[in-house]
């Protein structure tokens, strides 16, 4: 399938309402680029494991709409002249009143794109330590003679895989702590990979968090492809660092608290953590980028927690807590 592709050069104070300008007109799917700095809203709400390098925002903004193509090529020439034509009159009421900088109009053409097929020309399996990293598409080609844990689990639009180094070392820090008696709390959970693994490991449960609503069939799909009863593994809807509701669901009496998030969100987290989590429990953060890690060090003490250890993996850190 073909779409129409019509973009618009404005300014990032005027991007918003030029979304809702043209869904006025029967323009949808709005695409907006820009480089505005993310807030530390967005960056808890980003699973992916390698956030994206800052750039200096310019002001500038493209904010991109699409229509289906007609088959028929005369069909298609009308509605691309009528459409520009819309959004050349739409940009002209609206620079009236607000600063929308060029309003340059480009048109371009694509295609529909099977984006998590074409994962599979470059996700292949991998290792962390003896587990053993397998998406469905290589099923069966699990080595002879490979007798480590074997994790499913395929790429997709919003959650990590276990390739990055950030929960590589929350990995190896949960097989450090983790027995049959584990009660685990794992805050931003995403795809479930860290609490997975826990309960491969022998937890007994394990209760997760996570902002977005999309992770309950991320981890529903990944528990059911590693043979995990869903019974032990709890998903909770919401901010635990400021929403009472989430944070009496979550109750208290873990064991081990993970959380592979950003500095800037786990330096506020410490201190409800530390609620969450026994005397003599653990904390393992993640998701440190090398020099903040002095950071989320000193916020893990601060909230009462003993600093035990700090690993690192390339230019990421984690840090791990005892409460006393």
């Amino acid at each position: 399938m073909k779409w129409f592709r019509f973009t618009i050069q404005t300014t990032t104070e005027a991007e918003d309402i030029l979304v809702s300008d043209m869904y006025d007109i029967g323009l949808e799917g709005a695409q907006i680029e820009d480089k505005l700095p993310l807030t530390p809203l967005d960056r808890e709400r980003m699973f992916v494991d390698i956030p994206p390098e800052p750039q200096e925002d310019d002001g500038v903004a493209y904010v991109s709409f699409f229509l289906e193509e007609p088959e028929d090529a005369e069909e298609a020439e009308e509605l691309k002249n009528s459409t520009m034509e819309k959004i050349r009159t739409q940009l002209a009421e609206t620079a009236e009143y607000c600063d929308i900088g060029s309003g340059e109009l480009t048109f371009s053409e694509t295609e529909d794109l099977d984006w998590i097929n074409n994962w599979k020309q470059y996700f292949h399996s991998f290792s962390i330590d003896d587990i053993l990293v397998l998406p469905s598409w290589e099923e069966g080609s699990v080595p002879e003679g490979h007798t480590g844990p074997v994790l499913h689990i395929d790429p997709g639009t919003a959650f990590g895989t276990g390739m990055h180094e950030t929960t590589q070392l929350c990995i190896r820090q949960l097989r450090k702590f983790v027995n049959a008696d584990t009660r685990l709390l794992d805050v931003g959970t995403g795809s479930g990979i860290l609490g997975i693994l826990a309960l491969m490991f022998g937890a007994a449960e394990v209760t997760a968090t996570d902002l977005d609503p999309c992770a309950v069939p991320a981890v529903e799909d990944n528990c059911n492809k590693n043979g995990i009863d869903t019974a032990k593994f709890s998903l909770i809807i919401g901010n635990i660092i400021d929403d009472p509701a989430v944070q009496e669901k979550v109750g208290e009496g873990y064991d081990i608290a993970v959380a592979n998030i950003l500095a800037e969100v786990l330096i506020p987290l410490m201190p409800e953590l530390y609620k969450h989590v026994k005397a003599g429990g653990y904390v393992i953060t993640s998701g440190i980028i090398e020099g903040r890690e002095t950071a989320v060090a000193a916020a893990m003490e601060q909230a009462g927690f003993e600093v035990t250890d700090t690993q690192a993996q390339g230019e990421w850190r984690c840090v791990v807590g005892k409460k006393p």
